[in-house]
């Protein structure tokens, strides 16, 4: 189990995760998108995940959730005996996505998804992005995301999110 209560400029939140879980989730990022693709992640992942963000401004609580979980998920993908890396491939309709991620010393995240037009939940920013961002960061990942195919954002999300969730799932898991 990792927990952790994070504050700083991305905002203010904590997350608690048990990678041996169930896919129970309690969320509470003040955006129900990304609450719903956060449970489709704790689904896939099968991780019990809680986290709660201070409400503020869409970018800071976006920012916020993704370091949160980031710096939850830190300990696990470096614990004793575990991988440390995994991939995957997530479909959601018409959406097909691939993930990989590795334990990285230095942060990186590559994707070929640009939302940065597509208004998703009433958000007009690309938050899928900046969520990803903070998260890489946080838990110190190289993470590729790559969008096969998909033209409905929705979709491309569910999508991006199922395939990280199990990916985080198999980075986990034992040797």
């Amino acid at each position: 189990m990792s927990e952790v209560q994070p504050e700083g400029e991305r905002g203010r939140g904590g997350a608690r995760v048990v990678t041996a879980g169930s896919g129970t989730v309690n969320v509470a990022t003040g955006l129900p998108v990304l609450d719903h693709l956060l449970a489709l992640l704790a689904a896939y992942a099968r991780f019990d995940l809680a986290l709660e963000v201070v409400p503020g401004s869409a970018e800071a609580e976006v920012a916020g959730a993704g370091s949160a979980l980031g710096e939850a998920l830190r300990e696990a993908l470096r614990a004793d005996g575990v991988r440390g890396f995994g991939s995957a491939s997530g479909t959601a309709s018409e959406a097909l996505a691939h993930v990989a991620i590795e334990a990285a010393d230095e942060p990186l995240l590559v994707s070929n998804v640009d939302l940065t037009d597509a208004r998703v939940g009433g958000l007009a920013t690309d938050f899928a992005g900046r969520f990803l961002q903070a998260f890489v960061d946080d838990a110190g990942l190289t993470l590729h995301v790559r969008l096969l195919h998909g033209s409905d954002s929705q979709h491309v999300l569910e999508a991006i999110f199922k395939a990280l969730g199990v990916a985080l799932a198999d980075a986990t898991r034992t040797l």
